[in-house]
């Protein structure tokens, strides 16, 4: 499993470090506690934070599969959305090394009055491909994604399951090399969800690393090797897949 000579010898490819993130909860208080709070001088504070994560601290290294697994609420989503750029922490550090594509909201980085054609090489640019590039990958992620004649469609005229298959092919055609999903494929059809899964185990297959959010314990035990767990906020344990597994269906 992931504590061995082998993968310690490789490099990292993610670095957490003490990362704390907290949101804002906003209450509605009483037209009393308002008028108190006015009159005070706008002192003190009508909402409360909330910590989604406390003092994560995860290394993962090149070609490694992990999952973060937890409750709702535990913070592995979160996590992702650091690691992705999407958000950034409120202390400690994270940082990442090569090309990193991550599917972590449906249609994210997607422009809805752009067609399919125009956010292909939006989205690619986004994701580190020259322009090149895109032209030579076009064709494959246009029928990766089934979007057919829709492709010269604006966007926002799509489905949900069209945005996902269209996202998630352009974010496995850039040849990432870490990989992050996040619940993405709880969206689409069977038949859909089994080519994602594929085209997953291909870039596992090739070295890539994957970093997965899924709630599917049968899943990420196929195809990770590594398992964190978290539970409000905290990393409760990180080690082989099937005692990470183990634990979570115990909770």
């Amino acid at each position: 499993m992931h504590r061995n000579s082998d993968a310690d010898a490789r490099a990292s490819v993610i670095e957490v470090t003490s990362v704390r993130k907290d949101f804002v909860l906003r209450h509605t208080r009483s037209m009393k506690e308002a008028f108190v709070w006015l009159i005070k001088g706008r002192k003190g504070d009508l909402s409360e934070k909330f910590s989604a994560l406390k003092d994560a601290t995860l290394t993962v290294r090149e070609g490694e599969t992990v999952a973060l697994l937890g409750l709702n609420g535990s913070g592995k989503s979160t996590l992702l959305k650091l690691i992705s750029g999407v958000m950034l922490p409120d202390a400690g550090t994270v940082a990442t090394r090569g090309r990193v594509a991550g599917l972590i909201e449906v249609g994210a980085g997607f422009h809805g009055d752009l067609t399919g054609r125009d956010n292909v090489y939006l989205n690619g640019a986004i994701l580190g491909m020259t322009e090149q590039q895109i032209n030579e990958r076009f064709d494959d992620i246009v029928a990766f994604s089934e979007i057919g004649q829709f492709i010269d469609t604006e966007v926002k005229f799509y489905s949900s399951g069209m945005y996902l298959r269209l996202a998630f092919a352009v974010a496995v055609h850039t040849d990432p090399d870490v990989f992050l999903v996040d619940e993405i494929l709880a969206v689409g059809d069977e038949p859909f969800q089994q080519k994602c899964l594929a085209k997953i185990r291909e870039l596992v297959a090739a070295g890539k690393t994957l970093v997965v959010v899924s709630h599917d314990l049968d899943l990420v035990s196929t195809i990770c090797d590594r398992g964190v767990l978290l539970k409000h906020g905290d990393i409760l344990f990180d080690g082989p897949i099937r005692d990470a597994v183990a634990m979570m269906r115990e909770h």
